[in-house]
């Protein structure tokens, strides 16, 4: 981990467009994929199942149009800065209302800044979604090094400590003196570690994953009911569902291969994440009925966004530099959180953590909620809920 950031200044607009003849290509490739026969489950068990991505790589091919989310992405502010020599991309609308708080956002993985992208209007202009003017936020929203259109790294080395470092740097640049954190999934690793370093300018975090229990060395106590189902979810997802984990976090290039390849390859890998969301993505394909805004169209733009940007691999890698960043800071406690912490749970993700979990790995808990809907991706799924949590986890620290 360093904490020098050496970079140019310079923060350059960012405008997408994609040449067609891509999408041809990409085409061309869906239809010539070589399928397996049928899963011999009825289940998830075996992994992601042959009817719902037939059914996904059909619709693919023949009724997707990138091009509704290359504008929906160009109708934002885009930029690029480079950082600690690696040339980031990041989403950058300021409120209309006056006072606005600065907020970063941190997506995380099979994710981008499309799981992101229902959120800027309720949390840039709330009084447009049923929110009040003072809960309004300026709005940064990074992709991470490796992810979109973020550069990939070209040397080891971009861990969650050195993409904190980064997001200080950043924000400082912005010209942000006073602003706020939140992530969910590896966002939520950043998010954490922003709140250890504690970058100038940091008043308090929010996180919607307690990434200080998902493998943690000692796991914390059972001794409520509550304790006790969380700590069965996590069993559940450490020896059925920890494939993709494992893998990247330990040979991130053998399945970068596959993933930059084969674009159904890179789709099947992507949704074989935890159980709620895969079975919501099945069912928006296979009975079309989506779940919140989790919707056959904005599903398929995150995996052409990581087709287009063949970005595959070098995401993975970051499994791979977290692991060996733990593997570095073994036995060496991490400095404590020291700014204020918000954490929201929501039933459908991997783990529903107590409040007594997370207040003991943040005693500078100030916020905690349950969500009554939700899952792992709750900003993609649930913009408007998710939003509210931010506002209401943040109204404290302004």
């Amino acid at each position: 981990m360093t904490s020098t950031i050496e970079t140019a200044a310079e923060t350059q607009p960012f405008h997408l467009e994609i040449p067609e003849e891509q999408m041809d290509e990409l085409r061309r490739r869906i239809a010539a994929t070589r399928w397996p026969s049928k899963e011999l489950v009825p289940d998830r068990s075996q992994g992601v199942q042959l009817a719902m991505l037939q059914e996904l790589a059909r619709y693919w091919e023949t009724d997707y149009d990138w091009r509704k989310a290359e504008e929906k992405l160009n109708a934002l502010p885009q930029f690029t800065t480079e950082i600690d020599g690696l040339e980031i991309h990041f989403i950058h609308v300021r409120s209309p209302h006056e006072n606005a708080m600065p907020l970063i956002v941190t997506h995380g993985w099979p994710g981008s800044v499309i799981e992101l992208l229902e959120i800027v209007g309720p949390l840039t202009d709330p009084t447009a979604h049923g929110g009040d003017a003072e809960d309004a936020f300026h709005l940064v929203l990074p992709s991470l090094p490796g992810y979109g259109f973020s550069a990939e790294p070209r040397e080891v080395g971009w861990d969650p400590g050195r993409t904190a470092f980064a997001w200080g740097e950043l924000m400082r640049r912005l010209g942000y003196t006073r602003y706020v954190a939140q992530g969910g999934d590896l966002g939520a690793i950043v998010t954490d570690v922003m709140g250890r370093i504690a970058p100038a300018g940091l008043l308090g975090i929010h996180m919607n994953l307690l990434v200080t229990t998902l493998g943690a060395a000692t796991p914390p106590p059972g001794d409520s009911e509550e304790a006790r189902a969380a700590l069965e979810a996590i069993k559940t997802f450490t020896t059925s569902g920890f494939g993709y984990f494992l893998e990247q976090s330990t040979r991130p290039q053998t399945i970068g291969y596959a993933l930059l390849d084969s674009p159904v390859a890179l789709a099947a890998w992507m949704l074989d994440h935890d159980t709620d969301s895969y079975y919501k993505i099945s069912r928006a394909f296979l009975d079309g009925e989506a779940t919140g805004h989790l919707t056959r169209d904005r599903i398929v733009d995150n995996i052409t966004l990581y087709w287009l940007t063949g970005t595959g691999a070098s995401a993975a890698r970051w499994y791979w530099e977290l692991g060996r960043a733990q593997a570095l800071a073994a036995g060496q406690p991490p400095p404590e959180v020291s700014v204020p912490v918000g954490f929201t749970t929501f039933p459908g993700e991997i783990f529903q953590a107590p409040r007594s979990w997370v207040e003991q790995s943040y005693p500078k808990l100030i916020y905690f909620n349950k969500a009554d809907k939700g899952g792992h991706f709750a900003a993609w799924e649930e913009p408007e809920l998710f939003s509210a949590e931010v506002r209401a986890a943040f109204r404290s620290v302004r």
